[in-house]
């Protein structure tokens, strides 16, 4: 983080100038106010009140300026440190494996990209700006209280130390409760986010009560452990409070003892040394919110470096720019375990090979690995054990980038966004003309739903595509993954919400329009993938069987009791 800082150290270099600038300001102005007391006002010399009055004006626009400067320069050194860290945090974030993100959660990662960074940004700024304030306004007013009366400056002196152990004190024992607030927060905003995102099946179930209650718990353990930090808190300012009211007791005491012996102190004298021990003693109260402030920051910037200093867990390989060749993928014995799953495998040596334009089916029962398989092929996870290879190359070889252009993949659930159909299309491949959205959204069978909407491809999609139906979306998934360059397109049961017509037409104009692209087709109903050159049945992690549709029928009793499972329930035509 001190990297991003340096970019704008000329900023952090000139607040605190500028600020020197506003304290020398202050520190003269009591002396000059004694000055109007003792010789203008008890003097009875209405030309010095009109002299100094006219230098303390003066002083006082400048030190406004200086301070208006300083604040100019200390908000550009923290806004800008803020806004670099943020990007450099969410670029990580999004180079993040999926085992990494799940490891830290969406709700955790939201709060550090949010709150954290403006944690730390808020010290930033703090720093430049009023950690030199109070420090320098304290070493002076110690310096210009002792030049006023020694004694004075014995009675700061002596309730120092004091003030020291009040401060160590209760930021002991706060300390370690920031970073338990931070992890509560991580909390709400992880509910929060699971219940926004899925809105619509809290209502269709009626659980808005016990996701209320949920997030009351979760809001009130936050509430709880803030309080306690900040209850402890406000234990610290009244006790500095009262040092200080003893110590300006203690200056007007002795103060009024010295004047009425005439020891040679004025009156006017003696509010300037008020004053000083009034700045001395606010200096420390600011500095131990400063602690404050900097404990929560450290907590904040810990949780900050942890996702920065993650080390990759999918690194990217040697080999850039490697020659298309048509797509052939190969398993070679591969299994896969998840991380904290004690080993069990979900893929048990797992082999095959696809020939460059072949469409391979897979299907078997929820929880057989599936959806895990094809996301070994793009690297989302490395397989535990054994080799993925694209065209004779290792996928662990490739740079990441590389080997994701060559693949073009539809998920299970559909991922839109807030933006016009055509943006959400053209998402696949930076810099398409019209011409090649319409083609990609003909291709996918989303055409005719999209001219029938308001403004056609620039119609706004809502937030996650919640205007659009199931089918809808899947096919504008489509589309985006059609349109991208690829040889390798992968749909993971992508095609679920489309009616059998529907679907029949897109797999009949992806085998017209496609035919040297490989396909893999994850689906739950046979008639997804009964025309695939090849069908695997996925069992427990492992290929049970692998042949033909029809080859299937003949030897593959989990493909038959499939096939005759949904011929009676009227789920396939003509098995």
């Amino acid at each position: 983080m001190l990297k991003i800082l340096k970019k704008y150290k000329h900023w952090a270099l000139l607040a605190p100038l500028f600020m020197l600038g506003e304290i020398w300001m202050d520190l003269l102005q009591p002396n000059f106010m004694a000055k109007i007391v003792d010789d203008g006002v008890l003097g009875g010399d209405l030309e010095v009140v009109i002299k100094i009055g006219i230098r303390i004006i003066l002083l006082v626009i400048f030190g406004a300026f200086c301070g208006i400067m300083s604040g100019v320069f200390a908000n550009l050194a923290g806004q800008n440190f803020g806004n670099d860290l943020r990007k450099q945090l969410f670029g990580k974030i999004m180079h993040l494996s999926v085992e990494q993100t799940d490891k830290f959660s969406t709700g955790s990662l939201v709060t550090r990209l949010g709150n954290d960074v403006q944690q730390v940004q808020q010290v930033v700024m703090m720093s430049v700006r009023g950690l030199i304030r109070s420090g320098t306004m304290f070493l002076g007013g110690i310096f210009m209280l002792y030049m006023q009366a020694p004694k004075f400056a014995l009675i700061v002196g002596c309730a120092l130390p004091l003030v020291v152990l009040i401060v160590v004190f209760f930021m002991k024992k706060a300390s370690p409760l920031f970073s338990v607030v931070q992890s509560k927060l991580d909390g709400i905003n992880s509910i929060m986010q699971e219940n926004v995102a899925g809105a619509r099946v809290v209502k269709a179930y009626v659980k808005e009560d016990d996701e209320l209650e949920k997030f009351d718990r979760a809001n009130d353990d936050y509430n709880k452990i803030n309080l306690r930090v900040q209850t402890l808190l406000a234990y610290m300012h009244p006790a500095l409070n009262i040092i200080l009211n003893i110590c300006v007791i203690a200056v007007l005491y002795i103060g009024g003892i010295t004047v009425k012996r005439g020891d040679g102190l004025m009156p006017g004298e003696i509010m300037a040394a008020i004053t000083y021990v009034s700045m001395i003693l606010n200096s420390v109260m600011f500095l131990a919110n400063m602690f404050q402030i900097f404990t929560r920051a450290k907590a904040s910037a810990e949780r900050i470096r942890e996702v920065l200093n993650c080390e990759d867990v999918v690194t990217d390989g040697s080999l850039a720019n490697v020659p298309r060749e048509g797509g052939r993928v190969e398993f070679r014995n591969v299994s896969f375990a998840y991380p904290n799953s004690n080993g069990e495998k979900v893929l048990d040596g797992v082999s095959f090979t696809l020939e460059p334009g072949q469409t391979l089916g897979i299907i078997g029962a929820t929880g057989s690995g599936k959806s895990t398989l094809v996301n070994l092929i793009p690297r989302f996870y490395d397989a535990t054990e054994g080799q993925v290879l694209i065209d004779g190359t290792d996928v662990r070889d490739y740079k990441l980038e590389d080997l994701r252009s060559r693949v073009s993949m539809v998920l299970q659930t559909p991922e839109l966004y807030s933006r016009p159909i055509e943006a959400n299309i053209r998402w696949g491949k930076d810099g398409a003309e019209p011409e090649e959205i319409k083609k990609a959204a003909v291709l996918a069978q989303a055409d005719s739903f999209i001219m029938s909407t308001p403004n056609a491809y620039y119609t706004q999609v809502a937030e996650r595509g919640h205007s659009l139906s199931g089918g809808q979306k899947q096919r504008l998934s489509i589309a985006r993954a059609l349109l991208k360059d690829h040889e390798i397109l992968i749909f993971d049961d992508a095609s679920s919400a489309l009616d059998l017509k529907t679907e029949a037409d897109l797999y009949s104009a992806l085998n017209k329009e496609m035919p040297d692209t490989t396909k893999i087709i994850i689906a739950q109903r046979i008639a997804s993938i009964k025309g695939a050159d090849r069908i695997a049945v996925l069992d427990r992690g492992k290929i049970a069987d692998i042949g033909t549709h029809e080859e299937l029928l003949k030897k593959s009793e989990i493909y038959k009791e499939i096939c005759y499972s949904q011929l009676r329930e009227g789920g396939e035509e003509n098995v």
